[in-house]
């Protein structure tokens, strides 16, 4: 271990045995304050300028050569970045990180642990300036950028750190191993136990959450000795361009290459993530993106493992409220926020057709549909307020699938365009909230990404569970909400949780919402369903990313 990275490790000890601590207790914690009062003030005043500074213009990583330049990433608010990046040779890339990856290996836990902890804690300084790269590449409005493009973000990369480090430190590096043999002297062999990276890690960002999404695998991989290939959305390479940069920086104070970590862009005309799966000393793949090409990788690229976070239809069955009113605020925030483009945004929501009971009394279907809608326009009626939470559309095929969706049932609440006050050619749409039968199942069944959303009228709640079951262990999903008076009931939503393997959030009407994850203490996602394969974060997350080598040989003393 070089002394850098010693210092790193022992500079930042306490931060990883109180992540230690969290992801076994699940209470709350976290080093990464997510209030923008806790940074400086010069630092949050100055991050629009220094955004500003990066725009058209080349953004310089460290690499081996580069074949080109490319970029063409478009805010959603409106104006070209002008950025272009280093597309390094493949084939050199690939041939340099295996290289490399000998001195990581050999580093120890200990050096990886380190950097990757003085990694996150430079990036928690950056998360203003991170967080103008995330608005204007996904679209996620500036309080949203800055909480999950930073310090949630890190906090999810630093929940994987932790694990990596739990799970390389139960692995002795030695071992004296005695075997009795009666009478006779017993059998006495010294053997010792290497943690082995898998090989390349190839992570796929998605242009929605560039750095939430992406740091658990960067950091579960780097943890445990694999380099990274980070391969940003074409939209979206902005944010994980300036995290290759720190990781680069660190690794290098630290005496290693650089190219542990690097960057791989590509474009919309011209993709290389096929490439780059296919290639075979790529190991690892962790992807966040569509079905259909999460799909293809893991049926492809057979040669590594891969973590897939993909899409299911999010659930919410209502059988009965106390507080219709709260119920609806707090489903209306879940709607609206970056308008629906969270894998954890409910779609559909099962509703009797018969209604259901209220601490005011009975409420039929209509209502209920009227009262959501309602509570959505209330919330969105402040503009600023609105174009805040809303943010905007990340990429224009979700703007025509709000048109397209039109048709597809009765219409509780039209979506409507909004102007933001700053952005005037922003995306920023209001949500669609449709009426549909339960036998309507091809509308509502399918993904629909955006801010869209089904009311369902079922014939009770016993259907609505029935049809949430089928429809979760067809498709998956990664949230599932209910909302009941009976305890008997609540049973039955939590067994539902359990048979199709998805997160139960009940009755949730104050200040935390189904979209919702908590690192440390919240499983983003159970790998159960087909919404995804993977959890964020647990130790099936980390500890096949590393295989355990061991020799042994007689002790000298037998």
């Amino acid at each position: 271990m070089t002394q850098s990275a010693q210092q790193m490790f022992d500079l930042h000890r306490e931060i990883l045995d109180q992540a230690v601590d969290a992801i076994s207790s699940r209470n709350f914690w976290t080093p990464y304050p997510e209030s923008m009062r806790k940074y400086p003030e010069d630092a949050v005043k100055a991050a629009p300028s220094t955004f500003e500074s990066l725009l058209n213009q080349p953004f310089a990583l460290n690499g081996v050569g580069s074949t080109q330049q490319v970029g063409g990433e478009v805010s959603p608010y409106g104006f070209e970045l002008g950025i272009t990046y280093d597309q390094p040779n493949l084939d050199e890339l690939v041939a340099a990180m295996q290289v490399a990856m000998r001195d990581w290996r050999d580093a120890g836990a200990q050096a990886r642990v380190g950097v990757c902890l003085e990694v996150l804690s430079r990036l928690n300084v950056m998360s203003p300036e991170i967080a103008q790269a995330v608005m204007h590449t996904s679209g996620q409005g500036p309080l949203m950028a800055f909480q999950a493009g930073g310090p949630h973000a890190q906090d999810r990369g630093l929940e994987a750190v932790a694990y990596a480090w739990q799970a390389m430190a139960q692995i002795p590096a030695t071992a004296k191993w005695v075997k009795a043999q009666g009478k006779h002297d017993p059998i006495v062999m010294d053997k010792r136990f290497h943690i082995v990276p898998r090989g390349i890690s190839l992570v796929v960002a998605c242009s929605t959450f560039p750095t939430w999404n992406t740091y658990p695998g960067l950091f579960a991989s780097l943890a445990t000795g694999n380099p990274v290939i980070l391969k940003p959305h074409p939209g979206a390479i902005l944010p994980v361009a300036m995290t290759a940069r720190v990781v680069q920086q660190v690794l290098e104070e630290a005496g290693f290459d650089p190219c542990l970590v690097s960057l791989v862009p590509d474009t919309v005309d011209a993709p290389l993530t096929k490439t780059l799966a296919l290639d075979p000393a790529v190991k690892l793949i962790d992807f966040t993106g569509s079905n259909a090409f999460g799909d293809w990788l893991i049926q492809n690229a057979t040669q590594a493992q891969v973590f897939a976070e993909k899409a299911g239809i999010n659930t919410v069955i209502i059988d009965s409220v106390d507080n219709l009113k709260a119920v609806t605020a707090n489903l209306a925030f879940s709607l609206s926020l970056y308008s629906g483009q969270m894998c954890t945004t409910p779609q559909a929501i099962y509703v009797p057709k018969s209604g259901i009971e209220t601490a005011d009394g009975h409420l039929s279907f209509d209502d209920v549909a009227a009262a959501l809608a309602k509570a959505v326009q209330a919330f969105l009626s402040d503009n600023d307020r609105a174009c805040t939470v809303l943010g905007a559309l990340q990429s224009v095929d979700t703007r025509a699938r709000i048109d397209e969706c039109r048709g597809l049932g009765d219409i509780a609440l039209d979506s409507e365009l909004r102007k933001h006050a700053q952005f005037p050619d922003a995306r920023i749409h209001t949500p669609l909230i449709l009426k549909v039968d339960a036998a309507q199942k091809a509308a509502y069944s399918e993904e629909r990404f955006g801010p869209i959303s089904f009311v369902i009228a079922t014939e009770n709640t016993a259907h609505s569970i029935e049809l949430a079951r089928e429809v979760i262990r067809e498709k998956g999903a990664i949230t599932l909400g209910a909302y009941t008076t009976d305890e008997a009931v609540a049973a039955q939503f939590e067994q539902l949780a359990m048979d199709v393997a998805v997160p139960l959030s009940l009755n949730l009407d104050g200040g935390i919402f189904v979209n919702q994850s908590a690192a440390f203490s919240d499983f983003h996602a159970t790998g159960g369903n087909p919404a995804a394969n993977a959890s964020l974060c647990n130790q099936a997350f980390v500890a096949s990313r590393f295989v355990v080598v061991q020799s042994r040989r007689h002790s000298p003393s037998n």
